[in-house]
């Protein structure tokens, strides 16, 4: 499970005084129990799956990635060092992203699946995309394609 193989880097990141991968990794678990508390208080106790989980760190490496161009503008090359230090752990947890041909490939299989003709239907084709593909592809690129592919 990807809780506890996050609990394990993070014993592991201490053992050898990785301080930047404990913080980073320590961030994550805080975010996940935030997410449980909110759960918990919804009256849904049950823990977040993998997929969720995957979904909170994709969420987290596209919001350093927004903090990176903002201390670029900024001049802040301090910043921008540690936000990129984060995201190279966050996403050494992420599966393999799909590259250009693979994710396009996939992107037509679930049009033809879900038997999407135009526009209208890419909001059915999104969420079959989002399901299936966790981690796996950037959500906005997929959209884009996939607006492309039923606009044509």
């Amino acid at each position: 499970m990807l809780r506890d193989r996050l609990s394990e880097a993070v014993k592991d990141s201490m053992r050898a005084k990785e301080a930047r991968k404990v913080s980073t990794l320590r961030m994550v678990q805080a975010a996940l129990k935030d997410r449980d508390i909110a759960a918990r208080t919804r009256g849904d106790g049950s823990p977040l799956t993998d997929d969720e989980i995957l979904s909170l760190m994709q969420t987290m490496v596209k919001q350093r990635r927004e903090s990176v161009a903002l201390y670029e503008k900024g001049g802040r090359a301090d910043l921008v060092q540690q936000e990129n230090e984060e995201i190279a752990v966050i996403e050494s947890f992420l599966p393999q992203q799909m590259d250009e041909a693979a994710m396009t490939a996939a992107l037509k299989a679930v049009i033809a699946e879900t038997g999407a003709t135009s526009i209208k239907d890419m909001g059915k084709t999104m969420a079959v995309v989002k399901q299936r593909f966790v981690g796996q592809m950037d959500p906005a690129k997929a959209a884009a394609t996939v607006k492309g592919l039923l606009s044509s």
